[in-house]
Order: C-alpha cells, then sequence, then structure tokens
C-alpha cells in the first residue's frame, strides 16, 4: 500500500472498484492521447495516475504514457505532482534509473513519457520463483545501490524502494518517481510518503528524524531482505487499513521490532550489509558507497567476477 500525505481526492480511503473504473480515461488500442502517440493497451492505474502502452511517432517506439485521472487534469495538487515527476524524469541520466523522453503537462490529456521496460519487476519475480540466489541478488544490489549514489548526488531522495519499483532488465531499473523529493523538500515531510513495509523509521514517523538518503537506504535493506528471505522482514499480519492507519505500531512494526534472522548459509557480509541498512536511527546505516565495499568480497568468488569487476571504480 502506498501512503501520500496529501491523497488527490481529499479521501484517506482506497477509491473503490466502481470509482476507479469511472475514473478511467476508457482509452483502447488505436485511440489517441495526444496527436502522434496512441495507445496500444492499459497498463493499470494508481488513485492520481493512469499507465498505457503507447505507441510514439516522433521515436517510432513504444513507450509508457502514465497520464493524470480525468478527474484530477484541473486538480493544481496533481499537476503540481506531475509537474516534479516530469523534472526528474527528464532531467535524471543513469543506466539503472528510469528515463523519461517527454511531458505535457497542460491540455486535455496531461501526462509524462518514459520508456518502456521489458521484463517482470522484483515482486512478481519472487512471488512466482522464490528468492533469489546469490549471483542475481548481489549484482542487483551492486546496480541498485548505483542507482540510489547518483539519486544522492543529485539532491534527490526516492522515498518509494521496493521491489515493485525494479524492473529485472539487463541492468535492472529503478522506476517510479511520482513520490520522490529533493533532499530538501523531504526533510520538511510532515505525513507518511511510501510503501508501509519498505518505510523507514523517520517515513513512519515524519517529524522526529529529518528524512533524507538514509531511508533510500533502509528502503534497500528491506527489498534486499525480502529478496533473500521471500518475505518482508517487518510482517504485519490482521491489519486493517482504516481501523489500525492511526495505531502507528501496528501499521509499521519496524518501529519496535528487529527483523527476523536471514536464512542460513547466507554469507556473513551479505546479512551484516542487510542488517545495518535497516537500523532505526538513520545515522547507523551505511551510505550506497559503504554498501558497495562491504559486498565485494562475497562478489569475488561468483562465477560472474569478470562481468561485475565492471562496476568498478567504488564509490565514495
Amino acid at each position: 500500500m502506498k501512503s501520500d500525505a496529501q491523497p488527490a481526492d481529499g479521501q484517506g480511503s482506497v477509491t473503490s472498484a466502481a470509482d476507479e473504473v469511472s475514473r478511467r480515461w476508457g482509452l483502447g488500442d488505436g485511440d489517441t492521447i495526444v496527436p502522434g502517440r496512441y495507445v496500444v493497451e492499459r497498463l493499470g492505474g494508481g488513485s492520481e495516475y493512469e499507465a498505457f502502452l503507447a505507441w510514439d511517432e516522433r521515436l517510432l517506439a513504444l513507450v509508457v504514457a502514465k497520464c493524470l485521472r480525468p478527474h484530477l487534469v484541473d486538480h493544481a495538487g496533481a499537476l503540481r505532482r506531475l509537474r516534479r515527476e516530469s523534472d526528474y524524469l527528464l532531467g535524471l541520466r543513469h543506466p539503472v534509473v528510469v528515463r523519461g523522453y517527454d511531458a505535457i503537462l497542460d491540455g486535455p490529456r496531461p501526462h509524462v513519457v518514459m520508456e518502456h521496460l521489458e521484463g517482470p519487476n522484483l515482486a512478481s519475480l519472487l512471488r512466482r520463483h522464490g528468492p533469489l540466489a546469490l549471483p542475481q541478488l548481489l549484482p542487483l544490489a551492486l546496480q541498485t545501490c548505483g542507482a540510489l549514489h547518483y539519486l544522492a548526488g543529485e539532491g534527490v531522495v526516492h522515498l518509494d524502494v521496493k521491489p515493485r519499483n525494479i524492473i529485472m532488465g539487463a541492468p535492472p531499473r529503478l522506476i517510479d518517481l511520482s513520490v520522490a523529493r529533493s533532499t530538501d523538500d523531504a526533510q520538511r515531510i510532515t505525513g507518511q510518503i511510501g510503501t508501509d513495509p519498505y518505510m523507514a523509521p523517520e517515513q513512519c514517523r515524519p517529524g522526529l528524524t529529518p528524512i533524507g538518503p538514509a531511508a533510500d537506504v533502509w528502503g534497500l535493506g528491506a527489498t534486499l531482505f525480502h529478496a533473500i528471505a521471500g518475505q518482508v522482514p517487518f510482517p504485519r499480519p490482521d491489519y486493517e487499513r482504516d481501523r489500525d492507519d492511526d495505531n502507528l505500531r501496528v501499521r509499521f512494526p519496524q518501529l519496535h521490532q528487529e527483523p527476523p534472522p536471514l536464512p542460513r548459509g547466507v554469507p556473513a557480509p551479505v546479512v551484516e550489509v542487510v542488517r545495518d541498512c535497516l537500523a532505526k536511527d538513520p545515522h547507523d546505516r551505511p551510505s550506497t558507497g559503504e554498501i558497495v565495499e562491504r559486498l565485494e568480497p562475497a562478489v569475488v568468488g561468483l562465477s560472474t567476477k569478470p562481468v561485475l569487476r565492471r562496476l568498478r571504480p567504488r564509490l565514495r
């Protein structure tokens, strides 16, 4: 479940299935989003956006068009959030961060255009096939660290690092900048933003500790734990959203619990990195550069060593 400090519809509850259908664009195969950009198929959507696989005549390529829902085209807050996301998509350039190509921020269908990525997301891969083996896990950890290191250097905090937001391509891609903030803006967050099981303690209870790049390190640690163990590090049984949202101890077990041990056989350097990423105090978490350096001994023995060595020089 993704939380946002400012729900676009002014409600704290999940949009009903009937409401979701009524707020769709109703576009199908061949319909025009804007001239020169045509729907191939609907991909899905969230509370604010509807995503389409589209054909772009200028690029002569398939793209993803992420459109504001019809009832939000004149909503100042939703348009501001779309503009912020488009700025990140068009301004950031890293091989492991999704690329943006265009943004239409006015007119009847405000939307951003980004690359179409082939491959499953990490969440669906874990659901279908179970935990990752080390030869898959360690390169993924290093490459994701590279993306987060770059974002931090650009003054951006992703705020929603999780398996669903990692596309398992070659290389993998970190996607969804819809809740990303500048480091300055992140420190001013007053509400919960992110996806509950992957939110750092400072995201769960904002205002006590400033939110910054260390929150993304926590999200990485929770993601790696899930990829190794096949489950989230802080399971939350019997949670009822409307009833328990105000009870932070129920909604966010990471505020007061420790994660369970990782499975036997996981190399000690990997266990220690994941444990340290999940430190409750952001000052106790390693930087992305430190994570890479600490995981390198575990990488050396892998059969893919010649490929992995291309990741150097080390991040500082």
